[in-house]
């Protein structure tokens, strides 16, 4: 027993060693990338696994028509990294190949599509997510998720925290014995302000007038009690911005109750309950196929659909009829963010004519409705009328 304490010691030791030196990084990674100072905008395309190349393709002719011009003249340049598939990695044993991770480097912003992440039982090696990779590697410390539900008056935009928590150290447990296995939680004033910091500066420069905080600080004392002071210390620089709290479990139940969801516009929460929270509200909103998310860094960025690969539908041949709105609207994100904001507002609009008021073109998923390129074809119609 001493000696299993013993090692278990020594294994957390490193690991608080590990964050030592992460902190250091974040207190020395604080200049940001003006996409208006770039000559060129390189935008890096990752395909993904099962439905992820069929719904890409999509989302691609739409970015094609969205800025056609930009393009031309060079201003936007769109490249294409292969190497991601779950077939390569698992041949390199990789979640993350070297060589692609180099290429993804190039770019100043990655569009992203699903991608495998192994699970006990499945024919592949027990990898690591790839996303959270490219989360840590480019560090993307912000996954912003907007949620809309019009008929609620809900307008929603979430700052889910994307690195610490109860993900970095996720596969870093520490099996003490065969009776003990502990996991752990991780909070960091400098990780904790920076995606306080993200979540103001989003509220001031578009209007909104409420921050919401999201933990489980009656139970966590240590690591979600430190989260709010640090938010709260954050929002001291912003005193038109009103800041409320609420429980997970019960923003998760009640969401949708005016009186429990009253006033909330903007809401920043840590990495393990955003991941939850932000599930539930693309479930309200319409499924996890409507809904898109931004991971930003200082540096980099990446956009993608937060579902998965849709295996079901590969398997049963109706891959080609799946949803592409996810990852569509992710790039109108992506064209947010560096700074084609009349192009994410067209985008937008067209999306819910086509979604929410026509809907001339139905797509289900099954072969009697519109495939995927039907639908397409309809939004990228609509978009040229507006």
């Amino acid at each position: 027993m001493d000696q299993a304490i013993k090692k278990a010691q020594e294994e957390f030791a490193a690991l608080i060693e590990s964050e030592f030196a992460r902190i250091e990084r974040m207190k020395a990674d604080i200049e940001v990338k003006d996409f208006s100072k770039l000559e060129k905008i390189v935008v890096g395309v990752l395909p993904g696994d099962g439905i992820g190349p069929i719904i890409m393709r999509e989302a691609i002719r739409v970015l094609n028509v969205l800025v056609k011009e930009e393009i031309a003249k060079g201003k936007i340049e769109i490249v294409e990294i292969e190497g991601m598939t779950i077939e390569n990695r698992a041949a390199k044993l990789q979640s993350l190949p070297d060589e692609v991770m180099a290429e993804i480097k190039k770019c100043d912003v990655i569009l992203k599509g699903p991608m495998v992440t192994p699970r006990a039982g499945e024919p592949w090696p027990n990898l690591v997510s790839a996303n959270s990779l490219l989360r840590r590697g480019l560090e993307l410390f912000a996954a912003v998720r907007p949620i809309r539900i019009p008929d609620k008056g809900i307008d929603w935009t979430f700052f889910r925290e994307n690195i610490e928590g109860e993900y970095i150290w996720g596969n870093k447990g520490i099996q003490v014995n065969e009776d003990l296995a502990v996991d752990f939680k991780v909070q960091t004033k400098q990780g904790s302000e920076r995606i306080a910091r993200a979540a103001f500066e989003f509220a001031k420069k578009n209007g909104k007038k409420n921050v919401t905080i999201v933990t489980k600080a009656n139970i966590v004392k240590l690591a979600d009690g430190n989260f709010i002071k640090a938010v709260r210390k954050v929002g001291e620089e912003y005193p038109e911005i009103e800041i409320q709290e609420r429980l997970v479990d019960a923003m998760s139940a009640k969401m949708l109750d005016p009186e429990f969801n009253k006033g909330i516009e903007v809401i920043v929460l840590p990495n393990l309950y955003g991941d939850i929270v932000t599930d539930v509200a693309a479930e309200h909103q319409g499924g996890l196929g409507t809904a898109s998310s931004s991971n930003i860094g200082n540096k980099y960025a990446m956009f993608e659909a937060i579902h998965g690969t849709a295996p079901f539908l590969i398997d049963h041949g109706r891959g080609e009829y799946a949803d592409p709105c996810s990852l569509i609207r992710a790039v109108g994100m992506m064209l947010g963010h560096i700074g084609f904001a009349d192009r994410k507002k067209k985008l937008e609009d067209a999306l819910d004519i086509c979604t929410l008021t026509e809907k001339e073109v139905v797509l289900t998923t099954f072969t009697e409705d519109a495939s995927t390129r039907e639908f397409t074809d309809y939004l990228i119609n609509t978009i040229e009328k507006i």
